[in-house]
Formats: structure tokens, C-alpha cells, sequence
């Protein structure tokens, strides 16, 4: 596995793929690397000659500045496990000049309205910094397919939407969700909780499931009554859940029969922030 530490090298790299006609698939990370990462790379070993990984911990999509300081960094540790996994070829640790050449100025973009909603109220111009650094990423890797996975649903939408926008000719492809033994999706914040508090987060998955048992049975508000009686059991805050549009992220109040629906659900534990989400069989 090479690494490259520079956007010069990289583009070489790169370039030399290219002339051998290499199919090049791609997933680019903010490090603290765990299994969910890993099976990235393992959808990815299957399609493509060339997997290439980047490592980089992107400023202008955090709103808060603390949660961006305390956001783990391990890049020694997410090198390591690269390689002990025997998927990647290469992966890129850009500087923040190789992404953001002329200052950490994010763009605007218009996603047709899906950046509004659930995350995207919550925090403000995040997903016009995941457009521009996944663009530029895009951009200097020039991937044919380009692996997400479904914790960020939400996000794997928006950038469905950002290769339409730049008319790029890359396959966007979504993995599903890899969990902790309790449930507990995967997730680098996942560091930042106490023994007790994953033990406890647990619940999380444990209410999707029973949203998933529910659904088309219970009304929409009465589901949304039980989940908030759960946490309010607990002393974990229930930031928000809903039940949404698969296509449009609209949140609903009544089901349809030709639509498919996902459950969203955030919730703080201590000061970790956990996201998850579950299609609706």
C-alpha cells in the first residue's frame, strides 16, 4: 500500500493509473478508521483494480468548532489498519492547502432542497462543506465508483446529487451500516463514549427496531410518541426522530404504499452526538 502525504505525488499516482486504463474505486474518510470503514473497502475490492482511501479531517463542514477539535485523529493507527487489511492500494493524507488551495472557503450548492432537511436544519452550510471537499476529492482522484456508507444517509443523498450537478461519470455506491455487537452503529464519535454510555446507547438500535416492527401498524405520531417516551426514560436527549421520504427526505406523517420510508433518529449521549437511521420493511 502506498502513501501519499502530498497532492504532487498523488496526481502522479494517479495519472500513471489512468494511462493503464485502471478502474479506480474510491471512499474517502475523516479517519479514526474502524470495521464499518473496512467494509468500504471490501465492496470496493470487488469492483474495482485500484481501492484508494483518503484520510482527511474536513474544517468547513463542522459548526462547531469544539466538536471539530475533540474529532479523534489517529492517522498512524488508520495507516496501520489499512494495511493489516490488505484492500487498499493506496491512500491520501492531504494537507489542508491541497484541498483548500486559495483558503478554507466552502461553496454553495443547490440540492434541490434535500440539504435542508433533518441534518441539514441541525447544522447549518455542513452539507455545502461535505459538497466541496468530496468535489475537490473527486476531482484529484478521479474515481469511477466511490463507496458511502448509509449511517450518513442523508450525506450518501447529497452526493448522489453533487455527481448530477457536475455531470461527473462516477457510480455512487451506499453500504449498509455496520454495528457494534450491541447494535450501536459504527462511528468514530464512538470513541469519545464512556464503557457505560455505549453500553447504554444501545437503545438506540433496539428503538429502530421496534419503529421497523411498528411501522404500518401505528400511526406516525403515535410512533413518534412512543420513541420520545423511550428516551425520556433514559438520560439520554433525544434530538430528534422522524420517519422520511427515502427520495425526497421530507419528513412524513402518513404512510403510502408506493413509497419507501427510512427512520432518522440523533441523540446526545454526555456531549457525543450519535446519528442513525433504518429503511422501513
Amino acid at each position: 500500500m502506498q502513501v501519499f502525504y502530498d497532492k504532487q505525488s498523488f496526481s502522479n499516482y494517479i495519472i500513471r493509473q489512468k494511462k493503464e486504463n485502471k478502474i479506480i474505486g474510491f471512499a474517502p474518510t475523516m479517519g479514526a478508521l474502524h470495521a464499518g470503514h473496512i467494509s468500504l473497502y471490501q465492496e470496493a475490492r470487488q469492483e474495482n483494480d485500484i481501492v484508494v482511501s483518503s484520510i482527511f479531517v474536513n474544517p468547513t463542514q463542522f459548526n462547531n468548532l469544539e466538536d471539530l477539535e475533540k474529532y479523534p485523529r489517529t492517522v498512524e493507527d488508520d495507516i496501520k489498519k489499512l494495511e493489516t487489511s490488505k484492500l487498499v492500494d493506496a491512500v491520501y493524507i492531504p494537507k489542508v492547502e491541497d484541498i483548500y488551495p486559495n483558503g478554507m472557503k466552502k461553496k454553495h450548492y443547490d440540492f434541490g432542497g434535500i440539504e435542508n432537511e433533518m441534518e441539514g436544519a441541525a447544522r447549518p452550510g455542513h452539507f455545502d462543506g461535505v459538497g466541496t471537499v468530496v468535489e475537490e476529492l473527486f476531482l484529484q482522484v478521479e474515481p469511477d465508483n466511490a463507496y458511502f456508507g448509509e449511517k450518513d444517509f442523508q450525506q450518501l443523498k447529497i452526493i448522489e446529487k453533487l455527481v448530477d450537478i457536475l455531470n461527473l461519470n462516477i457510480k455512487i455506491h451506499g453500504v449498509k451500516i455496520h454495528r457494534e455487537e450491541s447494535g450501536l452503529a459504527m462511528s468514530s464519535r464512538n470513541m469519545r463514549l464512556s464503557d457505560t454510555e455505549k453500553k447504554a446507547s444501545s437503545v438506540i438500535y433496539k428503538t429502530l427496531k421496534k419503529v421497523n416492527d411498528w411501522f404500518r401498524v401505528v400511526s406516525i405520531p403515535e410512533i413518534k410518541k412512543r420513541v420520545e417516551e423511550i428516551f425520556q426514560q433514559n438520560e439520554m436527549k433525544l434530538e430528534y426522530f422522524l420517519i422520511a421520504d427515502e427520495g425526497t427526505l421530507k419528513e412524513v406523517d402518513f404512510f403510502s404504499k408506493d413509497k419507501s420510508y427510512r427512520a432518522f433518529i440523533v441523540v446526545n449521549v454526555g456531549k457525543v452526538r450519535l446519528i442513525d437511521n433504518m429503511h422501513l420493511e
